[in-house]
């Protein structure tokens, strides 16, 4: 049975995080074998908060002065119930509540979280430094992007509060942020987030089929096939690889096997950026396009982009060369070619030009 990874710990403070209790002791310490496990997780990819009882205005300044303030995301440091405190992380972060871990080194708190959050998995102080170990806390891939998943998060949060204090237009707002689009031709080394978005892309994702790394690689060895990710950057900070696209390009049609973005960048207009690219793209080469669609509970909107981009089920010869796929519709397009997007500077190849050129 596959464990499922924790996405985001929260930790308590006294006596669990650092040593002693701040507001009876007046100073506390970091074991340094503590500092390795924050540290560590971190470069798996799996985010931290705090959830404390403690005064903030008294308590951030020492996680800053024992070097760790800039591991923790949405801390939550107060005097309300903790339960509370982690549900707010969790719905903050959008994370199901069985992806978050709270640790913390009193029964009673503990109690308090897991009878209101049955859902989030519970450790004690002694389990610390043994998190490492489990199967829960290890991710089976640890990818460039979950490396600097933590940075991404944050930039994302300043995004969002400056966005929500701009008063004009969203259009207006996008073209602030100097959003750049990139598109490249994947390597080995991007195979195991490109598997990775096959798995977790739900809502922007064409088919929902997963594609495993084995699949992946037949793919980029094969002249006919792109293998294509996606990676989205602003002034505040890189998104990471936000999406994939799976062409085979054949004479007179281009198929697109799967498009997919991340739901983050949903609302930079990433997907429709990437249609009308690939469309463009398209027309250059002369070649119709022919996307597979395949319906599943949670990717409407997949379906509203492709039929916004002008996808139709308009019957065409073009179609002849693609073998039939169960559960799978062909949507079709005549492409034309599109000026470039006034919200973001797109950086791709030019795949009229073979792989590896």
């Amino acid at each position: 049975m596959t464990v499922k990874t924790v996405k985001c710990l929260v930790w308590d403070l006294d006596r669990t995080l650092w040593s002693g209790v701040l507001l009876e002791d007046g100073e506390v310490t970091l074991a340094d074998e503590v500092r390795e496990v924050i540290v560590a997780l971190d470069q798996r990819g799996i985010l931290q908060s705090v959830a404390s009882r403690n005064d903030h205005d008294h308590a951030w300044p020492w996680l800053e002065k024992l070097g760790v303030a800039d591991y923790f995301v949405l801390p939550r440091i107060g005097w309300g119930a903790k339960s509370a405190s982690v549900r707010a992380i969790a719905e903050e972060l959008a994370f199901a509540h069985d992806v978050i871990a709270f640790v913390d080194d009193t029964p009673t708190e503990r109690a308090e979280v897991a009878h209101h959050l049955p859902d989030v998995r519970i450790y004690t102080e002694r389990d610390v430094l043994g998190l490492l170990d489990r199967p829960e806390f290890t991710p089976a891939a640890v990818t460039a992007d979950a490396r600097n998943r933590r940075a991404m998060y944050q930039a994302g949060f300043r995004r969002k509060a400056e966005q929500e204090s701009f008063t004009g237009p969203d259009e207006d707002f996008l073209r602030t942020l100097d959003l750049r689009l990139g598109i490249h031709r994947a390597t080995e080394a991007d195979l195991a987030r490109v598997e990775e978005l096959t798995l977790r892309t739900s809502q922007m994702n064409a088919t929902g089929v997963h594609y495993s790394d084995a699949d992946l690689r037949a793919l980029l060895d094969d002249p006919d096939h792109e293998v294509l990710v996606t990676t989205l950057d602003d002034r505040f900070g890189p998104h990471g690889a936000v999406g994939i696209i799976l062409l085979a390009k054949y004479d007179p049609v281009w198929h697109l096997k799967l498009l997919a973005t991340s739901c983050r960048v949903v609302t930079f207009g990433a997907g429709t950026v990437l249609l009308r690219w690939l469309a463009d793209q398209a027309a250059r080469a002369g070649a119709h396009l022919v996307a597979d669609f395949r319906r599943t509970e949670r990717n409407r909107m997949m379906e509203v982009a492709y039929r916004f981009a002008g996808f139709t089920d308009q019957a065409c010869d073009c179609r002849a060369a693609l073998s039939a796929a169960e559960g799978i519709e062909r949507l079709h397009l005549v492409p034309q070619r599109h000026e470039p997007p006034t919200t973001m500077t797109v950086q791709a190849p030019d795949l009229s030009l073979h792989k590896g050129r």
